[in-house]
């Protein structure tokens, strides 16, 4: 088949979202399907307030149309809920077409954190958007749950997964003492919680990998952290294996695909119970701990063997996630000349 992907969340951005779609994509094509991204690459684009690393496409319905036409998809999924997930809904609505959503990232709960909108308000506009598609795909059983009780009515699982190849506890570490190492590994946002790890009362060092909009106010704040900046590939592996415990302080993740990538590397993780860590991680889990008390769950994850954690992660794998994707779409071929015929009977261009 050939699949359209729809995203505003795209390279050069590094985050979960953009290695999510990469990795999909990969499996997708190694399953014998010709896969295709729309973003704001192809598009002029102004950078996101708050985000500028974030860029949002400046582009009409019209223009969006013409771009989705001249891939001609068998399938349309809709990854984002920015400009160009509007505009490629739109697009769907109004030829009649079937697609598919992706419930990403806890938007809502971002927005409250750093302008204090509602998130009643902010869950109504959600549901509007993804209620349209013919399945809205959330990454843990949780964040389902969740999705269901706030009246989202296609939430179905898509799970994610981790390079097990390049995520090891083989390999090369960096030097250290003795003393046991604590590590963050994201964005350094607001919606983040950063400094709640930073704040635990822990033994040993504090490790941090990621770039954000509060990076020199933590900085300043917490001068004896050892600072890495964005890292990917062998140095990222690098880090999660040298490291005793990844700290996961957000409460507002979908899934947290770093936690995966650190018990690939043998190193527990330590979070909150909310949903993300309480999938990822578990109660009681080989892969760390969660608890209310960062500081305990950082201090039982140290205790956790990395052969177990290894293990746990091991569940996690995109071949399973990507044959959960597919086998959400929905073909357009019998829809799509159901609204060529439509079209035609009302004298409106379809394409």
């Amino acid at each position: 088949m050939k699949i359209l992907i729809v995203t505003d969340a795209w390279e050069p951005q590094v985050n979960g979202v953009v290695r999510t779609l990469k990795m999909t994509t990969r499996h997708l094509q190694a399953m014998g399907h010709d896969t295709h991204i729309l973003s704001p690459q192809d598009f002029r684009s102004v950078p996101c307030p708050t985000y500028p690393e974030i860029s949002l496409a400046l582009a009409t319905r019209a223009v969006v149309a013409r771009r989705i036409d001249a891939v001609a998809p068998d399938c349309l999924h809709i990854a984002t809920e920015g400009p160009l997930g509007w505009a490629a809904r739109a697009v769907a609505l109004r030829r009649g077409w079937p697609f598919t959503t992706a419930y990403h990232s806890r938007f809502p709960e971002y927005v409250h954190a750093r302008v204090r909108v509602p998130v009643g308000w902010s869950y109504a506009l959600l549901r509007r958007f993804h209620n349209a598609g013919r399945a809205t795909l959330a990454p843990t059983p949780a964040i389902v749950d969740d999705l269901k009780a706030r009246g989202f009515t296609q939430a179905t699982l898509w799970s994610r997964g981790v390079n097990l190849e390049a995520f090891t506890p083989e390999g090369p570490r960096l030097p250290r003492g003795s003393a046991p190492v604590f590590l963050y590994v994201g964005r350094l946002a607001v919606e983040k919680q950063v400094h709640k790890f930073l704040e635990c009362d822990l033994p040993g060092e504090k490790w941090v990998a990621g770039a954000g909009p509060e990076e020199a106010r933590l900085k300043a704040r917490f001068p004896g952290v050892r600072w890495f900046g964005v890292l990917g590939g062998d140095e990222l592996a690098q880090v999660y294996r040298s490291a005793d415990v990844m700290v996961f302080p957000s409460v507002t993740d979908t899934f947290g695909l770093v936690m995966v990538e650190a018990m690939a590397c043998g190193t527990p993780v330590a979070a909150y119970p909310v949903p993300g860590p309480i999938d990822v991680v578990g109660h009681d889990s080989p892969g760390g701990a969660i608890d209310d008390n960062l500081r305990a769950a950082c201090l039982a994850a140290l205790a956790r063997p990395r052969e177990g954690v290894r293990r746990h992660a091991e569940q996690f794998n995109w071949p399973d996630a990507t044959r959960q994707f597919e086998q959400a779409l929905v073909p357009l071929a019998g829809w799509r000349d159901s609204a060529k015929a439509m079209a035609e009977r009302a004298s409106l261009p379809i394409s």
